[in-house]
């Protein structure tokens, strides 16, 4: 399923910094999910704003779903992994 991004969608890699260095989405910031309850907030502090989150397999990024969600964010999908997301989101792969 194809998603169109809208003005103010963010864009978040919940996989690790190792991992986000070795490839991620253009225009995606990196808060791993171990750091995502205290990091969103500040990053994101629109609880309205449409988010996409991806990981590698679209585990992680279920999880960091749900956890968003609990915090009153409203409007967030798993895009699922990076390939997924990538072709998901029409969104092509950078190496930082």
């Amino acid at each position: 399923m194809s998603v169109e991004l809208t003005d103010g969608t963010v864009v978040i890699d919940v996989r690790t910094a190792r991992e986000h260095q070795g490839g991620t989405l253009v225009g995606a910031i990196n808060v791993p999910l171990s750091q995502l309850d205290g990091g969103v907030a500040t990053a994101i502090p629109e609880r309205a704003r449409p988010i996409q989150l991806f990981c590698a397999s679209g585990s992680r990024s279920e999880g960091a779903c749900r956890l968003l969600r609990q915090l009153g964010y409203q409007d967030v999908h798993n895009a699922g992994g990076l390939l997924v997301a990538s072709a998901r989101l029409h969104l092509p792969i950078e190496h930082p």
